[in-house]
């Protein structure tokens, strides 16, 4: 079981994801834009973050910055899990490091089976 950090801005596909995330046992807090995220940063601490990098007002990369200025928020693991495919972010290994990127998913390439399969081996990493 994890508390994970689920900022999605489609409602729809929001709610596919916490049900199936809580469907695995998680607690799952979600949001559905950065400025949502930032202000629970006092209040909810996540194992594990899972972002969709298109938002409204900040993208997902200007989230990850500002969220690692936070002591307690600096070591959480982010899977990206957008519609924005990789390729697309011209962004270096050193750089995804740096933010915490652990794993990017393409989300029409992804099922919900294993997205819980990926979450579950992150968890298992985190304890190890």
């Amino acid at each position: 079981m994890a508390r994970i950090l689920l900022l999605e801005p489609d409602s729809v596909l929001n709610n596919i994801y916490r049900e199936a995330l809580v469907g695995g046992g998680h607690i799952v807090n979600p949001v559905f834009d950065a400025q949502n995220a930032i202000n629970i940063t006092e209040k909810f601490i996540p194992e594990l973050i899972i972002i969709e990098l298109q938002l409204p007002v900040h993208n997902g990369i200007e989230f990850l910055y500002e969220l690692r200025s936070y002591a307690d928020w600096q070591s959480i693991p982010v899977i990206i899990l957008s519609f924005v495919p990789s390729n697309e972010f011209q962004l270096n290994h050193s750089l995804w490091q740096d933010l915490g990127v652990v794993n990017y998913l393409y989300k029409p390439n992804v099922s919900l089976h294993q997205l819980l399969s990926i979450v579950r081996e992150q968890m298992a990493l985190l304890t190890a």
